[in-house]
Parts: structure tokens; sequence; C-alpha cells
């Protein structure tokens, strides 16, 4: 762990961006660590305790990306939640992160509250709802759960975003679970969420 962070500040005092950080190093770490699992070269404790330490790198990153960029509030929301059966967040995660520093008040769920989330969706104004999946053993079990986002959803208009290696390897899925859109990495998820909230913007 205090070698990964001595790597990580040395790259940033050579100049390089927290962004380029989390888009270019801890994102396809991550990826490399779940193509390790799927090809038995790592069993399921080795990628998780590697998923975690990556996860403590970003809480350590966390105040440091989120103010390296001046922010303006917006009132939108997103709610960003695991499908059932998904073990690890850390692409939520780092989702999460971009969000916030693009002024988007961010909620999430831990896995295995799909009831309590459909409560929330009741009661709370969300923009967009972001999903994430890791194998097509998750897709039916993903259009399930969307379908009753749409249905619970105090926002009838509201958006759907699915990510993960799954949507990146195979973006047609985003149509077959009845999704509106993805992202190849966090900061095209932002560039789709914009886009689509600005066409449903929520009624004043």
């Amino acid at each position: 762990m205090a070698v990964a962070s001595s790597y990580i500040e040395a790259m940033r005092a050579r100049g390089f961006a927290l962004e380029t950080i989390y888009l270019d190093l801890l994102a396809p770490t991550a990826r490399r660590l779940g193509d390790f699992w799927l090809a038995d070269l790592s069993d399921f404790t080795e990628v998780t305790v590697g998923l975690w330490r990556l996860q403590q790198i970003l809480h350590q990153l966390s105040s440091a990306f989120t103010h390296d960029e001046e922010c303006t509030l917006h009132g939108r929301r997103v709610l960003l939640i695991p499908v059932p059966g998904e073990q690890h967040t850390l692409g939520l995660f780092m989702v999460g992160e971009f969000f916030r520093r693009a002024g988007w008040d961010v909620w999430g769920e831990p896995p295995g509250a799909r009831k309590g989330v459909m409560g929330i969706l009741r009661t709370e104004w969300f923009d967009v709802v972001g999903l994430s999946a890791g194998c097509e053993a998750c897709l039916e079990s993903m259009a399930s759960v969307i379908s009753d986002i749409r249905q619970a959803s105090r926002n009838k208009a509201i958006a759907v975003m699915v990510g993960g290696p799954l949507f990146i390897a195979h973006p047609e899925y985003v149509e077959v679970v009845g999704a509106d859109a993805t992202g190849a990495d966090a900061k095209e998820a932002i560039s789709q969420a914009e886009r689509i909230a600005a066409l449903r913007e929520r009624p004043s």
C-alpha cells in the first residue's frame, strides 16, 4: 500500500493530473485484476484485496480530486448502485468521484439493497441512476432491476445508465437491458449523463 501511494505521489510530483491517474492508471489496474480473476490467474481473495487497496488509494485522493477543479452545484442528483450479485464496487466509487467533481449530488446504496433502493426512488428525486455489472450472468437481473427502477421512480423520465467491463466489451447490451446509455470510462459517463439530464430537466 505504501509503495503504491509513493508511486502515485511521484507521478503527481512529475505533473500528472489526478484525472489522468484515475483514468489511465487506477481504472486499467482494476480491469486487469478482473481479467486475472476470469482467467483463473488470481483467486477471489487476491482480487478482492487488490481492489480494496485501490479503493483505499481513491479514498486518499478523494479530497484533492474533487477540489482540483472549481465546480458549481447544479442540483442534479445521481443514484449509483451495483446489480444484485455484483461484489466489486470500485468502478461505481470512481464514477461517483467524477459526478461529485462535476457538481452532482451523489447517492449510493450497498449491494443487496434492492427493496431499499426502490423505496428511495419513490421518495427522492433523481435525474440519473447508474448501475454496474461485470458479467453476462448479471444481464437478466439488471434488466429486471431497470424495469423496477422506471416503475418506482418519482421521476418518470429518469435516465438509467449502465457501466462496467461487460458494457465496455459489449455496448450493444445497453439496449438489451433497457438502459439509456453507457460510458467507456468515468469521464464519458459524466458527459452522457449531462447530455441526457439536459434533455430531461426536472420540472420547476
